[in-house]
């Protein structure tokens, strides 16, 4: 599914520009109560299931931010559809956002609702100030932009303030020949479709829990069925209206699954049942899929209603085998310190990864000046392996934005400002209480 949705055609379908970066909307993580990550590296947690477990994170939901992530960056810098079916970001990041959704709901929702957005609100004004200062000084003015309507393009620029829905961007700034590809304005401020998605989450939460608790079963295969209508084409809703209902509708039973999950429904169901109406909605999902193919192929983020039940599916198995680990695996646990750093920076890592993996392309043109590449096979070396190089770019690029911009996310949740949180001080801190 496409986000910003540079085409305005609604729902969905990730764009590749000229220069080979998708165009996705990704996943956050989330906090106790942030909307992306877990809590702090060094605060205590409790993970709820059906019955009581020892406090401390739950490394296993660590690992799956994580590797949403990751697989959220690769897609982005490479392409590949077949990611989409392998491991559906965006369907396990919604879902372990409704589960801590339904554990902080154990008070007021006035409060949980203001916390969630006070947390989410501090690093998009950092990113939206500098997205937006840079489209200014390309010489883009929304008052002239025949995209954004005149005057209605000043209101729209409210959503780079709060996300209630599509931000304004221009389509082309600058010229082809320039030091980044023009559609750089598209690829920085497109991922903001996930935060206008997960607010309309977090403010429908309060409901959608209530409607849970009394009727599971109707709430939970709601959003599925409702994606058989405004997702097919059956019922169509023009705009980005159109855009963020099919959202709500392609991943809010991922988000009640969270609820589920939390509450302990899932538990108690026989796991060769959840398993088996797990494969069905998968098999579904790909047989929908093999008649609905877009321009990308199988990939599912064209297809609502395939990306809809493949992710269902998928997130009840992860949560089904869900192994709630107290620490990581001896095989794992190498990762420990890049894990607990990606699920505290996870906002920071969403938010600016489209825009740094533009900003490794003129770094790239720099090795073609170097003397040894002067040749026509280091030049058609390069060219050929461009997309490796900037896989390779772009990780360092977002360790210096999470040394840059990632203490905002700290201030947001009102912790101590931290320049790189990977929880080395926490793990010296209890090896010294060992001793």
């Amino acid at each position: 599914m496409s986000h910003g949705h540079p085409t305005g055609t609604g729902g969905g379908a990730e764009r590749t520009p000229a220069f080979g970066v998708p165009a996705q909307r990704t996943a956050p993580a989330f906090p106790e109560p942030d909307p992306f990550t877990a809590a702090g590296a060094e605060a205590t947690t409790f993970t709820d299931s059906a019955a009581p477990k020892k406090p401390g994170r739950d490394r296993y939901l660590d690992l799956l931010r994580t590797i949403a992530l990751v697989r959220v960056v690769v897609y982005h810098l490479f392409g590949w559809a077949w990611l989409t079916v392998l491991f559906p970001s965006m369907g396990v990041m919604f879902a372990l956002a409704g589960s801590l959704m339904a554990r902080s709901l154990k008070r007021p929702a006035v409060g949980v609702i203001r916390s969630r957005v006070r947390r989410l609100l501090p690093p998009l004004w950092v990113f939206g100030a500098t997205v937006l200062t840079l489209m200014f000084l390309g010489g883009w003015n929304p008052l002239k932009d025949p995209d954004h309507g005149g005057t209605l393009g000043l209101v729209e620029l409210l959503n780079y303030v709060v996300p209630v829905g599509a931000p304004p961007f221009p389509w082309h700034l600058g010229s082809t020949s320039g030091l980044v590809e023009n559609t750089w304005a598209v690829q920085a401020a497109e991922v903001l479709w996930y935060l206008r998605a997960y607010l309309w989450f977090v403010l429908a939460s309060p409901l959608l829990l209530w409607a849970f608790r009394r009727a599971p079963w109707v709430t939970l295969l709601a959003p599925p069925a409702l994606t058989a209508v405004v997702g097919t084409g059956l019922v169509t809703i023009p705009g980005e209206t159109g855009n963020a209902i099919t959202d709500f509708a392609v991943y809010g039973g991922c988000w009640v699954l969270g609820f589920a999950h939390h509450d302990g429904l899932l538990a108690r169901i026989p796991r060769y049942a959840a398993v088996s109406v797990s494969a069905l909605f998968m098999a579904f999902g790909l047989w929908w899929a093999s008649g609905h193919l877009g321009p990308d192929g199988w990939d599912l983020n064209d297809i609502p209603l395939a990306q809809a039940a493949w992710s269902f599916g998928f997130v009840v198995i992860l949560l089904q085998y869900s192994p709630s680990w107290q620490v990581l695996p001896r095989g794992l646990a190498r990762w420990d310190r890049l894990i607990t750093l990606s699920n505290n920076r996870a906002v920071t890592i969403y938010l600016w990864h489209n825009l740094l993996i533009v900003a490794t392309v003129p770094l790239i043109d720099l090795l073609y000046r170097l003397p040894f590449m002067q040749s026509r096979g280091a030049e058609s070396f390069l060219d050929a392996t461009d997309d490796w190089w900037m896989f390779v770019l772009v990780w360092p690029l977002i360790g210096v934005m999470i040394l840059m911009t990632g203490w905002v996310e700290d201030i947001a949740a009102k912790r101590r400002p931290r320049l790189w949180p990977d929880g080395r001080r926490s793990q010296a801190r209890r090896a010294r209480q060992a001793v």
